[in-house]
């Protein structure tokens, strides 16, 4: 995390703007328009900066490796980033963890927080009041389910202790987490000028 400056929330995906590429300047037009934005959208809908940070980044470098696919105006290059992202999220959703293969063949460093800048994201993306929305969807999850997201979300433990409680492995608990968090999303208000499903274009 490098820049945080008037609210802004600013990653920089360390070694992205120093490879050399075609139409580089467009690619890093893109990234300055989106990134912050793209970054409170993973937050809101994960409620964990750090999970967030890793689809944020796993995101920008998808896009990166793909950006000679892309097929469109200049400007519905913001639609096609969040058709990534989206898929990123849906990822998450299923096995509980981001992935992180574009960023292992591109060979970035995966981006890290300053601790300044996850309590300014928190703020950003309002995440306490959300944290609130979702306590009032628990009582519609399955009990293994309420309890990792209570474990995790409300309570804040490392995902180590949450399956340590849990009796179940690391991995599990990720999932568990995952899987209520994607049933509470109806219960989440997501009010931020992004695409919805239908203006994105894989």
């Amino acid at each position: 995390m490098d820049v945080v400056s008037q609210g802004a929330v600013v990653v920089q995906l360390p070694g992205m703007h120093s490879l050399s590429v075609l139409d580089q300047a467009s690619f890093t037009r893109l990234y300055d328009r989106c990134a912050d934005d793209l970054l409170v959208f993973f937050t809101r809908r994960t409620l964990d900066p750090q999970i967030a940070l890793d689809l944020w980044a796993e995101t920008f470098a998808q896009a990166f490796a793909a950006r000679r696919r892309f097929r469109g105006r200049d400007g519905q290059a913001k639609s096609w980033l969040y058709g990534i992202a989206y898929r990123q999220l849906a990822h998450y959703y299923r096995r509980g963890q981001a992935e992180m293969r574009a960023l292992e063949r591109l060979g970035l460093q995966q981006p890290a927080f300053a601790e300044d800048d996850v309590a300014r994201l928190i703020e950003r993306a309002d995440v306490s009041a959300l944290r609130g929305h979702c306590a009032h969807g628990f009582s519609r999850l399955r009990p293994p389910l309420r309890e990792a997201v209570r474990l995790r979300v409300i309570r804040e433990l490392p995902y180590e202790q949450v399956a340590i409680l849990l009796g179940v492995s690391e991995q599990a608990a990720r999932a568990r987490v995952s899987r209520g968090l994607r049933a509470l999303q109806h219960e989440v208000p997501h009010d931020l000028p992004t695409p919805t499903r239908a203006e994105v274009t894989p």
